[in-house]
């Protein structure tokens, strides 16, 4: 007689492996008719461990399983799909999964294939719509595809929202005008805080970073590509290689891309540590063997990029979007979001928040539904205090201000960013004259140190916020340090060679707007 075998999904994200999923995976395994798979992570991350039961009626999810409550779990049924909330451990009962309201809300596009297949499965990522975006880029003349990203709308999801239809044409004229040698390059450097989307698409869906890199190469005539992923992802850094290999064996990478007699070859390369690598000429002098430093522009990297060649640099989530721009047509794309945002951005839930996670929605949805409604406020379960957009160079809104659409225009008129998409929740303990002081501490630190304003005026600005914080409010002379500190803030926005010291005032000064009384010291 023979045994069914159960098939449970057990995430290998480095979030999930983080609180125990590999001994969940251990102990699943034992039991002869199971049959383990890895899958990436949902994105439901304070769901993790979270285990998936295959089912006829789809798959069935248990949240917060842990290694000790395996025995228990099965003994109840788990195995069968059935109802389980026991096993002495606080182990939720999800049901199907895909019916969630957390998944079923969001408009999936970039995270369409996130978390349903082995991260390296290439025949489950073409069953799931993969390469279809390549194949037909490969079918149109190079014109006709940056014409269908400017129709997208698509901006640079790492910050500066550049249009990435106008960047691709402009290094596609280098081409054309004669240059030899062009490159592609993923900025993959994801140091903001409170910002994981870019490691859990490369963990759990390298394939769709991949095709969107092979689709900017076809176009612009690039041979070479680099992902450039900061040293503290490991994880991705083995899965993006592993699915390279697999990638070039299929014939979707190498001499011959997808038959089209053109050839694009791809590495990774690991950065060495540095924030500021995260800004794209500091990427591509590392990338060339040299220290991160910022580079002035003009020249600007698509003419004069990667050893003086013209160079398409867009982050993972840019490169992430394109393959569905090319699938369904630019037109379909620009349908999402709203005024100039168009399209979806994978929104990171992050910091004293109840449902942390990554959540992919159209562009203007607010950030008060994103913080209250789809993250459920505050781990904590005390008031949102302030909320942080776009990274630790982003602005501090206060929580009767989250109205804000988040789109790139909507976003700057309320003073603050997009950025990568970072939602950092504090609730009301927090020091907003602490956290007005770390944002200059952080570019101190990180600063590489080329230009003056931000070298020195971060280091001068934390100077200034001690001692504001150390005179009492009723001291002669401290309304002059608030004017000091404002003088610093100027310089360095005007004066930086890059974002990280033009944006690192965008905190501060939010912090003092939105919460003086923080600034405040008795006698």
């Amino acid at each position: 007689m023979t045994v069914a075998t159960s098939v449970v999904w057990v995430p290998c994200d480095s979030s999930a492996r983080a609180v125990g999923a590999d001994e969940v995976a251990a102990a699943l395994a034992a039991y002869p008719d199971v049959r383990v798979r890895r899958n990436g992570s949902r994105g439901m991350l304070w769901r993790e461990p979270l285990v998936e039961v295959e089912t006829d009626k789809g798959r069935i999810g248990y949240a917060g399983v842990t290694a000790a409550a395996v025995v228990d779990l099965v003994r109840a049924g788990m195995l069968d799909g059935e109802p389980v909330e026991q096993g002495g451990q606080a182990v939720e009962f999800v049901g199907v999964v895909d019916d969630d309201p957390w998944l079923a809300r969001q408009q999936r596009v970039s995270l369409a294939r996130l978390g349903l297949a082995e991260p390296t499965d290439i025949e489950a990522y073409e069953a799931g719509g993969g390469w279809a975006g390549l194949r037909r880029s490969l079918q149109l003349d190079p014109a006709d595809v940056v014409e269908e990203l400017v129709t997208s709308g698509l901006r640079g999801r790492g910050g500066a929202g550049f249009p990435t239809g106008i960047k691709w044409r402009t290094v596609l004229q280098a081409r054309e005008q004669g240059a030899e040698q062009i490159y592609v390059a993923c900025n993959l450097d994801e140091g903001d805080s409170g910002t994981f989307a870019d490691r859990m698409l490369s963990e759990g869906d390298p394939f769709t970073l991949l095709e969107g890199m092979a689709i900017a190469a076809t176009t612009v005539g690039a041979t070479q590509g680099y992902i450039y992923c900061r040293s503290e992802y490991p994880d991705a850094v083995a899965t993006l290689r592993q699915a390279i290999a697999v990638a070039t064996r299929h014939g979707w990478l190498g001499d011959d891309v997808a038959g089209s007699g053109r050839a694009f070859h791809l590495q990774v390369r690991v950065g060495a540590g540095a924030y500021i690598c995260g800004e794209e000429t500091s990427m591509l002098e590392s990338l060339e063997g040299r220290r991160g430093e910022v580079r002035a522009k003009p020249p600007i990297p698509a003419l004069e990029g990667l050893w003086g060649c013209p160079t398409v640099v867009n982050n993972l989530l840019t490169f992430a979007a394109v393959p569905m721009v090319l699938a369904q047509g630019g037109e379909a794309y620009a349908a999402r979001g709203l005024g100039r945002s168009r399209g979806t951005q994978i929104f990171q839930l992050a910091g004293n928040i109840a449902r942390g996670g990554v959540f992919e929605a159209d562009l203007g949805i607010s950030l008060r539904e994103l913080v209250h409604d789809i993250g459920g406020g505050t781990r904590s379960g005390a008031p949102v205090r302030a909320v942080q957009v776009g990274g630790p160079l982003g602005a501090y809104l206060p929580d009767d201000r989250l109205e804000v659409p988040m789109g790139y225009e909507e976003l700057a008129e309320a003073g603050a960013m997009l950025g990568h998409g970072g939602i950092v929740v504090f609730d009301e303990s927090v020091d907003m004259a602490a956290m007005a002081r770390f944002a200059m501490e952080f570019c101190s630190v990180e600063s590489c140190g080329k230009c003056t304003p931000c070298r020195v005026g971060s280091t001068r600005g934390v100077e200034t916020i001690d001692r504001i914080c150390a005179t009492p409010s009723s001291a002669p002379g401290r309304d002059q340090l608030f004017v000091l500190l404002e003088d610093l803030c100027e310089t360095m926005t005007t004066g930086s060679l890059c974002a990280m010291g033009g944006l690192t005032p965008m905190p501060v000064r939010s912090a003092i707007s939105h919460f003086p009384e923080d600034f405040e010291r008795s006698p």
